[in-house]
């Protein structure tokens, strides 16, 4: 079987990043040159994108309740270049703000902040998903 056709059945399971489509191939000990021309060939066909994988992901991570710097984190990770990571994350501060209030509701429903401590715990929780600080004290001080 040949790089190209392992590289297309991965893809057809979901979308991919050249970075992990490369990394897999390797893994299942293809020569670097083959793996080089297949990704080249899936990239000129259409095949793969690292901006549709990023606007999937960004999607994806959205829906599961992360923020834009957790997901920023990850693309990186998976070698979506930073031009193509701020493309998809400058979405509007409202969605993000939204997607903060629903995780807030979800953790701690309408409970007051009872002390300090657990002030403190909620925001480091609302850090952990990957909101900024003050998209976060701005949902914290409604509450």
């Amino acid at each position: 079987m040949s790089a190209k056709t392992v590289a297309v059945k991965l893809l057809s399971r979901r979308e991919h990043s050249a970075f992990e489509i490369r990394h897999k191939l390797s893994q299942r000990d293809f020569d670097e040159n083959e793996i080089e021309l297949a990704i080249a060939e899936l990239q000129q066909g259409g095949w793969l994108s690292d901006e549709r994988f990023a606007e999937a992901y960004v999607r994806m991570r959205q829906n599961k309740g992360y923020g834009p710097l957790r997901i920023s984190i990850e693309l990186n990770e998976r070698g979506v270049t930073e031009n193509i990571v701020n493309d998809y994350l400058r979405a509007d501060n409202e969605v993000w703000l939204q997607i903060l209030k629903q995780q807030y509701l979800k953790k701690y429903h309408d409970r007051p902040i009872a002390d300090y401590n657990d002030k403190s715990r909620r925001i480091r929780f609302l850090q952990y998903r990957g909101f900024p600080l003050d998209m976060i004290y701005q949902v914290i001080k409604d509450n």
